[in-house]
């Protein structure tokens, strides 16, 4: 493996199609596709500030790296990702990926981040400024993780996450298979028109959660007083420890709560119409 220190690149694809090289300590300038087309790369304590840096590659390795603002677009169309204690502020990473793996990655504005990737694992991540990130994501699994952003999880498949913190309007609409574990999911909307969303030991807020939703399963999750109008047409399956301030019109299934503040149910209602509303005593408090 070549290995290239100490040096600064910049104008059009300097280093275009290398394999099996390194660099450490390098940084590239204002230009675009410094290294496009290359395999087998590994960058350590690099500055990336040109569009574009790594388009069409497959094996790289990222570690102690920065990306500024001006590196927009850096990892798109790419294969076989590690990146490692990496501060990236440019918008618009990783885009039709597959194999993306990040560990205690900051990405401070993450704006249209990870579309269309597959096979990815965050540990440790943290997101700001993250709008519409995960559109038509598949089968990413995330540990230890936290996000600003609304749109997120669009259109996902197979997802699974465990302890995060999610601020996000409209998460995970149209998903279909997604797990969270011991999370906090707080935002307006959230999972409508998903297929198996399941939510464990969770803490919801926001308006009008969990519509629309099909197979939707809750268990141990707790709610806050603004999670409000919830459930409407949805078919559900939820225990939840705490009140819930008011459902609209849930269409199937069952709910057990510690109390209900406010029930809607009016002549909107989908069929079969027949879930049931039970208290943790086991009382049935209302049986469409």
């Amino acid at each position: 493996m070549e290995i290239i220190k100490n040096r600064e690149y910049e104008g059009e694809r300097p280093l275009f199609a290398t394999h099996d090289l390194q660099l450490e300590n390098v940084t590239i300038h204002t230009g675009e596709s410094a290294l496009k087309e290359c395999s087998n790369i590994i960058a350590v304590n690099c500055r990336f500030e040109g569009k574009y840096p790594f388009w069409h590659n497959d094996g790289f390795i990222l570690k102690n790296c920065l990306f500024t603002d001006g590196a927009r677009a850096a990892l798109w169309y790419s294969r076989n990702l590690q990146m490692t204690d990496t501060i990236v502020e440019a918008p618009k990473m990783f885009r039709d990926m597959d194999g993306i793996k990040l560990e205690n990655v900051q990405l401070s504005n993450a704006l249209e981040t990870f579309w269309h990737c597959r096979n990815v694992e965050l540990k440790n991540v943290q997101v700001d400024k993250a709008d519409y990130l995960f559109m038509h994501g598949e089968n990413i699994h995330i540990e230890n993780y936290s996000q600003n952003g609304n749109y997120s999880f669009q259109y996902c498949k197979n997802v699974e996450i465990r302890n995060a913190v999610i601020h996000s309007k409209d998460a995970f609409w149209n998903t279909e298979n997604v797990t969270v574990y011991d999370s906090e999911l707080t935002g307006e909307y959230l999972g409508w028109h998903s297929h198996n969303l399941r939510l464990v030991n969770c803490k919801i807020s926001g308006t009008q959660a969990l519509c629309y939703a099909h197979d939707l399963v809750m268990e141990n999750c707790t709610m806050a007083d603004d999670a409000d109008l919830c459930f409407e047409y949805s078919s559900v399956q939820a225990t939840i420890n705490s009140p819930v301030h008011s459902i609209k019109n849930p269409r199937t299934g069952c709910i057990t709560a510690e109390s209900y503040n406010e029930i809607i149910i009016d002549e909107n209602i989908l069929r079969p119409a027949n879930c049931e509303l039970r208290l943790w005593d086991n009382i049935t408090c209302f049986n469409q």
